[in-house]
């Protein structure tokens, strides 16, 4: 009953639009407070929550994605992508997933890359011939690569609740973010044969080199970041420091970044970071009230008695995940939901790099449906049409990105083979 009346709250907090890092937070004071427990249990719980080396990775690739927005790098990524596809039948769709893919490995936010690239992305889209719908579907749902592909905020976030490596869960989504890639393009190729009006761009040697010259030094900086942390150099948290610093070179180089910019780059990533932690800190909380209340032995009780298959329970954990991840932001999910499945993982022989980007992937999608969908309202607030007008837009691109979890349950080996063959 007290669980059911705090799982009541909370849910009529979010449907009053309640910030969710508050939605945790009143509920769960509120529940220590009849408990008799102090409110500097609360603080303790808090601050501990947050005070851990792996999660001090998230701000500096918060960081590096902000500099890369102000550099200008994802223009010079579109304009190059545009050199290269622009005459292809349909080239602004899969220039979109491409810049979505290059730009993925210095962001790891959804909703960054959906902010960024949509204000270029549409407008030339619907210049072009191509439908609105269309254009705000393959951006919404190419944004979501960012948060699969390293370097991942999700997945930072999700090494230090499991205990594992972030080299390794970083290498294991690699192939599942590229997957991604590959179904959003057949999708857009299915898309453009039904849009007659499309107009294409001439291709010019002369123009892919002069926009080529432009995207080498974005082009080293996967290189860096993912180099440096498989080939031992750096640990995440170096990487994305020296990643950061990159970038930050870059923009000053390309003159596209000055002094008085950085107060506005330092800003943004305070704001960015302190509203992740916030929802971790408070998710925290909720977690301990949860397990104080058994919730985590009476669910694994419950699915144990369900079922001791491992790819059963990977079924149920996707399906899990979707329906979480329409109501309640993907790391309040991840910080709540980490402890309570991973232990019955490892009883039923789950691997937990498997289970992670599992629980990445699906989470994701819910970006992308209502009625959270963060990336949703973003298009919505940059293109100034309905939220539900996106969402018809992108559900022809949500259909491969749930056949990749389903190849995740089923063919678990593709996502553990590169970090194996790296031996991490």
């Amino acid at each position: 009953m007290t669980v059911a009346l705090l799982l009541g709250a909370i849910g009529l907090l979010l449907v009053l639009r309640v910030p969710v890092a508050f939605a945790f937070l009143g509920p769960g004071l509120a529940y220590l407070i009849i408990d008799g427990q102090s409110v500097g249990l609360a603080m303790r719980l808090i601050t501990n929550s947050t005070a851990s080396f792996p999660l001090l990775a998230v701000p500096l690739f918060v960081l590096l994605g902000v500099i890369a927005n102000h550099a200008g790098i994802a223009d010079r990524l579109f304009d190059f992508a545009l050199a290269l596809f622009g005459k292809v039948r349909g080239g602004l769709g899969y220039v979109s997933v491409g810049v979505s893919l290059g730009f993925s490995w210095m962001s790891g936010s959804a909703v960054a890359d959906a902010a960024a690239l949509s204000k270029v992305e549409i407008p030339a889209m619907v210049r072009n011939g191509y439908s609105r719908r269309f254009g705000l579907g393959v951006v919404g749902a190419s944004a979501l690569i960012a948060p699969v592909m390293p370097p991942s905020i999700p997945a930072v976030i999700y090494a230090g609740l499991a205990a594992v490596s972030t080299g390794a869960l970083f290498a294991a989504s690699v192939i599942p973010a590229l997957l991604m890639a590959v179904g959003l393009c057949i999708v857009v190729f299915i898309q453009v044969r039904r849009q007659p009006d499309i107009v294409h761009t001439g291709f010019s040697w002369s123009r892919l080199a002069e926009t080529g010259k432009r995207v080498i030094g974005p082009a080293l900086t996967p290189v860096i970041i993912l180099g440096g942390i498989l080939g031992g150099f750096f640990t995440p948290t170096e990487a994305a420091a020296v990643g950061a610093f990159y970038i930050l070179l870059l923009g000053f180089g390309y003159r596209a970044l000055s002094i008085r910019d950085l107060p506005k780059i330092f800003s943004e990533t305070v704001m960015t970071t302190a509203a992740i932690m916030l929802i971790v800190s408070s998710a925290s909380l909720l977690g301990y009230v949860l397990a104080r209340e058994r919730v985590p032995q009476d669910l694994s009780e419950l699915v144990l008695g369900f079922t001791e298959n491992g790819t059963v329970f990977l079924l149920l954990v996707a399906a899990l995940m979707l329906i979480l991840g329409t109501v309640v932001d993907p790391t309040a999910v991840l910080v709540l939901v980490v402890p309570i499945l991973m232990p019955i993982g490892l009883r039923l022989d789950v691997d937990p790099i498997v289970l992670g980007v599992l629980m990445i992937l699906s989470l994701m999608i819910g970006l992308l449906t209502p009625p959270v969908g963060t990336v949703l309202y973003v298009l919505s607030s940059t293109a100034k049409v309905p939220v539900g007008e996106v969402f018809k837009g992108s559900l022809p691109f949500i259909v491969p990105l749930v056949v990749i979890c389903l190849a995740i349950i089923f063919f678990p080996g593709f996502v553990t083979w590169l970090p194996n063959r790296l031996g991490l």
